[in-house]
C-alpha cells in the first residue's frame, strides 16, 4: 500500500520488485508509466540529449538515490527495450534509457558503493563481449567492467572470507568492506552474480562463484548472531531499527540467492537448502515482531516521526516479500 504512492517513484520501484510489472500506482496508472512520465527529465532535444532522474524531488522524496536504480528496475521487471513510455515531451523507449546510461557511464561511479544498480542494469541490457563509447569518447568493455566488479566484491568481503576460513562464529559489522555499501553490499552481490547467467562467464569465473555462495551462507550465521545480541540488549522502545535491519538483511539475502538460482540455474545442496529455510524462519520471526509492534498499521505516524525509518520499512518490506516469494515452495508458504 505504501509502495503505490504516485508521488514517490522510489517506492513504486520497490512495488514493482515485490509485485511485478503489472503493479499499479494508487491513481490507477501502471507504476512503470508513472515513473517515466512524471519524473524523467531531458536536457535539450537532440537525439542524444541527456535523460535523467533527479536523486530526490524538491521536498526530499527519493526518486533515484542510487544512479540508474530506476532503469535497473524497469529492466528486471522484464520490459523489452522497445517498450515505449509517454514522457512529458513525448514517447521514449526503455532502449533509449539504456543508451543514455551507456553514454553517461563512469567507471569510478560504477565501482563505488553506489554503483551496484548501474552494474546490474548494464549486465541485464548487454551481452558478454559488448562494448560501447561514453559521451566523452571513453571506450568501455562490459566484460572488463564486470571482471572488475567481481574483483571489487572479493576485496570488499576479504574480512568475511578470512573469518569463514578461520571458523570464526562471526565477523563484527563495523561499516567496513561490504558493510560500507548500501544494504550490506547485497546489491553488489546481486549485480555480480547476475552476470554469471551466461555460460561463458560461469566458465571464466569458475570456483569464484562457489566462494560467493559460501560467503553468503557464512554471513547468514555471522549476522544473525549479531542481530540477536542487539535485540536482547536493546530497550523495547528502541527495538524498531534492529527489527527493520533484521528484515532488511534476511529479505535481501533470500532475494539474492533466489535471483542466483533463477538466473544461472544454480541448485542448492541439502545443507544450503537448510540455511535457506533458516533464513526464512528468521525473516518470519522479524516480520511477526514488527507486525505485533503495529508499525505497518501506524506507518503514517512513523513517516511523520522518522522519515528514514519509514522508507526503510517500505523498501525492505518489498525486498522481504520478494525474497519470500522466490523461496515460497522451499519455505512452505
Amino acid at each position: 500500500m505504501g509502495a503505490a504512492d504516485p508521488q514517490n517513484p522510489w517506492a513504486l520501484a520497490h512495488g514493482l520488485l515485490s509485485e511485478g510489472r503489472s503493479f499499479k500506482a494508487r491513481d490507477g496508472r501502471p507504476a512503470v508509466q508513472v515513473i517515466v512520465a512524471d519524473f524523467l527529465h531531458r536536457e535539450g532535444s537532440s537525439p542524444d540529449a541527456d535523460l535523467r532522474f533527479d536523486p530526490t524531488t524538491a521536498d526530499g522524496t527519493p526518486v533515484e538515490p542510487h544512479p540508474h536504480l530506476l532503469v535497473k528496475t524497469l529492466l528486471l521487471a522484464g520490459l523489452a527495450p522497445s517498450h515505449s513510455f509517454r514522457a512529458s515531451w513525448g514517447p521514449v523507449t526503455l532502449g533509449a534509457l539504456v543508451e543514455d546510461l551507456k553514454r553517461d557511464f563512469r567507471r569510478d561511479s560504477a565501482l563505488s558503493p553506489e554503483g551496484a544498480w548501474t552494474l546490474d542494469a548494464l549486465s541485464h541490457a548487454l551481452l558478454p563481449g559488448a562494448s560501447f563509447t561514453t559521451r566523452d569518447g571513453t571506450p568501455v568493455r562490459l566484460d572488463a567492467v564486470m571482471d572488475e566488479a567481481l574483483a571489487l566484491l572479493e576485496r570488499e568481503e576479504a574480512e568475511l572470507l578470512a573469518g569463514m576460513k578461520a571458523g570464526l562464529p562471526q565477523v563484527p559489522k563495523r561499516h567496513q568492506g561490504l558493510y560500507a555499501h548500501p544494504c550490506g553490499g547485497l546489491h553488489l552481490v546481486q549485480a555480480v552474480l547476475t552476470h554469471a547467467r551466461h555460460p561463458a562467464v560461469r566458465a571464466a569465473w569458475g570456483s569464484r562463484l562457489d566462494t560467493q555462495v559460501d560467503v553468503l551462507l557464512y554471513r547468514l550465521a555471522s549476522e544473525s548472531r549479531q542481530y540477536d545480541a542487539a535485540l536482547s540488549s536493546t530497550l523495547p522502545a528502541h527495538r524498531l531499527p534492529v527489527l527493520l535491519q533484521m528484515m532488511k538483511f534476511h529479505g535481501h539475502w533470500l532475494e539474492t540467492l533466489g535471483r542466483y538460482r533463477d538466473e544461472t540455474g544454480w541448485t542448492p545442496t541439502p545443507t544450503q537448502l537448510q540455511a535457506i529455510r533458516q533464513a526464512g524462519a528468521l525473516l518470519d520471526g522479524a516480520v511477526r515482531r514488527l507486525d505485533a509492534s503495529g508499525v505497518w498499521r501506524n506507518r503514517d505516524a512513523l513517516k511523520a516521526a522518522s522519515p528514514s525509518l519509514f522508507l526503510d520499512l517500505l523498501g525492505d518490506t518489498c525486498h522481504a516479500a520478494r525474497g519470500w516469494h522466490d523461496w515460497r515452495r522451499t519455505l512452505g508458504g
